[in-house]
């Protein structure tokens, strides 16, 4: 949390230093929208922040983030140089020092139809990375067998903690564990959320082991690794594309194990989109992971093995 309130202008960063303790240490998101009062979500709950730091429901108490401040924080984020962040404004988020991301929206410009950057941004949304290690633990066991690391697809809706776990498999993976020695680990990071790097380095613990694509896309990069890095095991986040598909299965054939995952509420849901349908059908995935928010963030929904029969059910969250 001081890394995010370093880079934000005095007053927002006095407004959030005076939040309720039980505020700021599960603050996920800090959301400011120009003209529009400041949200924070936090725990399973979103509200609005008074000028005095104080949470409310009603919008016309929260502090109003102006224009003026609009204009602050995007000059401290980009510290006053947004051709240095013309890449990342591109994509539609920057990374900051402790892998914390931060999406903008406000007016897209296009060039050739393809989007070539945001200017006149209006929208923030600060999102916390937060690690919690040992929050694979109740999951790892399920991952081997007779040594062998299995391909797995982590299945999640949003905001049920799908990075935070993936992040932890990569770390306990290249550390070594009571279930296996220290293997490499290749991470493809498109969006910048397993590692958080910033200017390529990991701003999470990732693992000694481990090497990192950041903001390249899933499907090269996979390719791109196992040329040249020779992992043990790939994770990813996110699937979806048919040419990610086909990186997954280019990977196994190699060799490779796969950690992957998909937005879902269940492996049915997931098995419906064509790309994934084939993977599940074809039986690319030994282990599927099911996530949900029933128990607090990262409960474990359900474990199944490639035939969908159960392997484990007891609801546990990492979070707890």
């Amino acid at each position: 949390m001081n890394e995010i309130l370093t880079i934000l202008p005095a007053t927002l960063r006095t407004i959030l230093t005076a939040l309720p303790i039980a505020v700021r240490e599960n603050l996920e998101e800090i959301r400011l929208r120009q003209n529009q009062p400041l949200e924070v979500r936090f725990g399973q709950q979103s509200s609005y922040v008074t000028p005095s730091g104080q949470i409310t429901s009603i919008p016309a108490q929260g502090w109003l983030f102006s224009a003026e401040e609009a204009a602050k924080l995007l000059n401290q984020v980009s510290q006053h140089s947004l051709y240095a962040l013309e890449e990342e404004l591109k994509r539609g988020y920057i990374t900051v020092v402790g892998g914390h991301r931060i999406g903008i929206a406000g007016k897209v410009v296009l060039d050739k139809g393809e989007v070539k950057g945001i200017r006149d941004v209006t929208s923030f949304n600060i999102r916390i990375a937060r690690e919690k290690k040992g929050a694979a633990r109740k999951v790892m066991p399920y991952l081997f067998e007779d040594g062998k690391l299995l391909n797995t697809l982590l299945i999640s809706p949003p905001q049920c903690g799908k990075t935070t776990l993936l992040r932890d498999m990569a770390r306990t993976i290249s550390y070594g564990s009571e279930w296996s020695s220290s293997r490499k680990v290749g991470i493809v990071d498109e969006r910048s959320e397993l590692a958080g790097c910033l200017q390529g380095v990991p701003q999470r613990d990732v693992g000694p082991r481990t090497d990192v694509l950041d903001a390249c896309p899933k499907a090269a990069g996979m390719m791109m690794m196992i040329r040249s890095m020779s992992p043990d095991v790939l994770i990813v986040d996110e699937v979806g594309r048919t040419e990610d598909g086909d990186a997954v299965w280019e990977a196994i054939h190699a060799g490779v194990a796969v950690i992957c995952s998909a937005h879902g509420a269940s492996v049915k849901e997931v098995a419906e989109r064509p790309m994934l349908g084939k993977l599940i059908r074809y039986g690319a995935f030994s282990r599927y992971i099911v996530l949900s928010r029933e128990k607090g963030v990262g409960t474990i929904q359900a474990i199944y093995d490639q035939s969908m029969n159960l392997v484990e059910r007891e609801k546990i969250a990492w979070s707890s």
